[in-house]
């Protein structure tokens, strides 16, 4: 990211919506805007490989669930904020990631201007790729502020998305559902 650019960008939106970026209070925050944003889209350009390739070998085929990863995103939109939790479920075919590397792998994704939708995919077909499970399903539900905060204004309301890829039995897919809630 061009931090001055940033810095720029941000002045002038201020004095488009008629401030005086002179003023005490607004003195430091175009800087202080162009670190948020920094800090918030700090996922862009980086993979999940670089967490999910350290694994582990493991015996047993059952499912493994790293559930309420709590993460935070930005609407592609609006650039306003979405927030919620991911649970990640998976068949290992002989081995696993460290439970950190899933979450690791969420802010890799959610770091980025994103769409709940694509963010639950990219996850998915991330630990499919990575660790080639026998199947993998993410759950995500978020909390869109372009909808609680302006718009249509319904405070609390939620989006649910999943993905599934590779063998992921149906009658296995409600079990984690029901294990999640």
């Amino acid at each position: 990211m061009d931090r001055q650019k940033a810095i720029k960008a941000v002045e002038d939106f201020l004095a488009a919506v008629g401030e005086d970026v002179t003023r005490e209070g607004l003195k430091d925050t175009p800087a202080r805007v162009a670190d948020m944003y920094a800090e918030l889209l700090s996922g862009e350009g980086k993979t999940a490989e670089e967490h999910l390739s350290k694994t582990f070998e493991v015996q047993s085929g059952d499912i493994v669930i790293e559930k309420d990863i709590a993460f935070s995103s930005m609407c592609e939109h609006h650039l306003m904020p979405f927030f919620g939790k991911i649970a990640i479920a998976y068949i290992p075919s002989g081995r696993v990631a460290g439970l950190s590397k899933l979450a690791r792998t969420v802010e890799v994704y959610a770091r980025r201007l994103q769409l709940q939708e694509q963010l639950t995919s990219q996850i998915a077909e991330a630990v499919y790729n990575c660790l080639s499970p026998v199947g993998v399903m993410v759950v995500c539900e978020a909390e869109h502020t372009c909808m609680t905060c302006r718009g249509v204004k319904k405070i609390g309301s939620k989006t649910v998305t999943y993905a599934v890829k590779g063998d992921f039995p149906r009658e296995r897919v409600q079990e984690v559902l029901t294990l999640i809630k």
